[in-house]
């Protein structure tokens, strides 16, 4: 407890602590001046780190935007449970049931409301005689299900489809159909519909457009497959309604269907394209092939640099420096070619968005995913240099 020693040993740690800046400040300071004198091995750090991040956020935003295009539908629409077909892989391909089951649905107790939904393909022939495909949504009232998401103006509702031979048709349509006006009238399989509105973001997997038609119709459109029966069934919850219990319920009452939520629907889509596309293992190939550009780029250019300046590593030897400054110098070098060359692959990224929107292209890049590449950028970088350069640092001492 004497107070001059507590006061030696504070001015022992301060001196340490100084120093241990001092050193630190001296490995910045050193780090900084090799990128500036070797100015055009940094830029190529870079412009390799920026086009490995400009791949990844680019094709995995286009593959995450398309993926959204098969789920879009069942993830905005207000549904709770989703009654499907046995064995239905996604909401695109599906098969009919009667559709009297949904009256065994409504009678379920924790059941709000529930409603029959057909879901099917339809082929349209255009004023040329081009045939273009569509995938039809029908319902008998869409009001308080949020199908459609997304209609053009005030005029028209999806109300209005119950009055007669009527469509709403995607935005999307444009890009096959051609110019169209509301007003038209489009051949549907075997009957002409009037188109009386439009719609936005309203597109499945396959990029056809969605088109809206009251239930009727659509049955009236296939009665070989579609006379009094039906694709879907939406199921509402009343609040506080045990989701599980209704669940099991409803698969005891109707053995021959299956019972999703709306999480699972969604997931179970997603993978059947997954799966049978490859597009999954096409993404993974994306991201390794991102990431080995980084590593190589990066690796390469500060291997190079280190043996060219080997006499300053000798310096830092000379007054204190150890393995460890040295290793230091160099991961500060990859980390910030990885944090310039990520800032320039995500403004060229962002600034090629505009021009895919013209293409019909819709890449969805969140900040969730910007932020995950940002980090396996630094990681990538940073493993470069403590893999590849260590070893060749510490011995050329």
């Amino acid at each position: 407890n004497r107070p001059d020693l507590i006061d030696s040993r504070n001015d022992s740690h301060n001196v340490f602590h100084r120093i241990i800046c001092w050193k630190v400040l001296v490995m910045v300071n050193l780090a900084h001046r090799m990128i500036a004198h070797d100015w055009l091995r940094f830029a190529i750090t870079i412009t390799g780190v920026a086009f490995a991040v400009t791949l990844v956020l680019v094709q995995v935003g286009l593959f995450q935007g398309i993926l959204a295009y098969a789920t879009v539908s069942i993830e905005r629409t207000d549904a709770d449970l989703w009654v499907t077909p046995r064995g239905t892989p996604n909401v695109d391909f599906t098969a009919s049931f009667p559709e009297t089951l949904v009256s065994r649905v409504r009678s379920v107790e924790g059941v709000a409301r529930a409603a029959n939904l057909i879901v099917m393909f339809a082929q349209v022939t255009q004023p040329n005689g081009v045939r273009e495909g569509v995938m039809l949504y029908a319902m008998e009232d869409f009001a308080g299900w949020n199908l459609p998401w997304s209609v053009n103006g005030t005029e028209v509702t999806p109300r209005d489809l119950r009055r007669g031979a009527y469509v709403l048709l995607d935005e999307s349509a444009r890009k096959r159909f051609g110019p169209y006006q509301v007003g038209d009238s489009r051949e549907f399989i075997n009957r002409r519909l009037r188109i009386i509105g439009t719609t936005n973001e309203a597109r499945s997997f396959t990029t056809n457009p969605l088109a809206f038609v009251d239930f009727a119709i659509a049955q009236q459109l296939d009665p070989t497959n579609l006379r009094d029966r039906t694709t879907y069934i939406l199921v509402k919850l009343a609040p506080g309604a045990d989701r599980g219990r209704v669940r099991a319920e409803l698969q005891r009452r109707l053995p021959n269907n299956d019972i999703h939520t709306k999480e699972e629907f969604a997931s179970r889509s997603r993978r059947y394209w997954l799966e049978s596309t490859g597009l999954g293992m096409n993404m993974m190939v994306t991201v390794f092939l991102g990431g080995l550009v980084g590593v190589v780029v990066v690796g390469q250019t500060l291997y190079t640099s280190t043996l060219d300046h080997i006499k300053e590593y000798a310096t830092v030897k000379a007054i204190g420096g150890g393995n460890r400054a040295i290793f230091r110098v160099i991961s500060q070098q990859a980390i910030l070619g990885a944090l310039v060359g990520y800032a320039l692959g995500a403004a060229m990224t962002f600034s090629m968005i505009p021009l895919l929107h013209t293409l019909d292209l819709w890449p969805k890049v969140t900040a969730a995913f910007a932020l995950e590449v940002f980090v396996g950028t630094v990681a990538l970088c940073w493993a470069a240099s403590a893999r590849r350069l260590r070893p060749r640092a510490v011995s050329s001492e």
